[in-house]
């Protein structure tokens, strides 16, 4: 009796580890995915003739970044440490993140592990042909924020080109950006993607670093239910040598309401790799 409690108890706890990872493993399939689909993309460099096109204050940042003369990107995997709070009354919890993302179709798969007084939240944002979802999970089993829809849609490609502008200034050569000069140390930038069309405006300092980035084409959703337009803005800092590549190292994501700022998360990058099937 004792031996056939104990086998129910084992195949409880497999069970229970099985669904709570559920997550982690669309992380995972979608990552092999996108690497399966990128591995016979065409490679070539970056070149002074790919960013002419830019205005002066991007084609400043790139150069700085040390882009030219090396690959353009096809992926990049990022993995991050940081602060976050689901509300301003909350206190700060401790998050580690994993994300990958493609820029040939383009797939933004945000994996995080959240530390709410003891407790794990699990949670993943998926984009990919331009519908995005939101799904966060106590224990990575029971749901508290699950987000689709057309705002959810718009809201991600923000995200994603936020990801774009920060993680990856390599890739703002892309097609999809329509670029609207402001002064020396601004643009406006107009981005794409499968039939959700975003706006954000980018600053910088006088030796090229992006400071900024500014977005009216967000939405505050704290549930995935509701959504409320409200600016949105991540400014950056901290530039350090980051395999080979001078890039943003500390970055907070704030919402402006009118009532006041709302920091909701401090991250610190930890690895940025670029190309990860080379």
């Amino acid at each position: 009796m004792i031996i056939y409690s104990a086998v129910i108890l084992v195949v409880i706890a497999s069970l229970i580890y099985y669904l709570s990872n559920a997550l982690r493993r669309k992380y995972n399939a979608e990552v092999r995915e996108g690497l399966y689909r990128v591995k016979n993309m065409e490679e070539s460099v970056l070149t002074e003739k790919d960013i002419a096109h830019l205005p002066e204050p991007v084609q400043k940042y790139l150069k700085y970044v040390g882009v030219l003369g090396k690959e353009k990107v096809k992926d990049f995997k990022v993995l991050i440490n940081g602060t976050m709070k689901t509300d301003k009354n909350r206190e700060w919890s401790q998050v580690k993140i994993g994300q990958h993302s493609f820029l040939d179709k383009i797939t933004r798969l945000f994996y995080l592990n959240l530390n709410m007084s003891g407790i794990p939240v699990l949670g993943l944002h998926f984009y990919k042909n331009g519908i995005a979802t939101m799904e966060i999970k106590v224990l990575g089993l029971i749901p508290i924020v699950e987000g689709m829809g057309k705002k959810m849609n718009q809201a991600e490609t923000v995200t994603v080109f936020n990801d774009m502008c920060i993680l990856a200034p390599a890739s703002l050569i892309d097609k999809r950006i329509h670029w609207e000069p402001v002064d020396s140390h601004s643009v406006k930038a107009i981005f794409c993607n499968d039939g959700n069309c975003i706006t954000a405006t980018l600053y910088f300092n006088d030796i090229g670093q992006l400071t900024n980035f500014v977005s009216d084409d967000r939405y505050y959703s704290p549930t995935g239910k509701t959504f409320e337009s409200v600016r949105w803005s991540t400014p950056v800092s901290s530039y350090k040598n980051i395999n080979g590549f001078n890039l943003v190292t500390y970055g907070e994501a704030i919402w402006n309401f009118p009532d006041g700022d709302f920091c909701y998360a401090k991250f610190n990058i930890q690895d940025i790799k670029y190309n990860n099937n080379n």
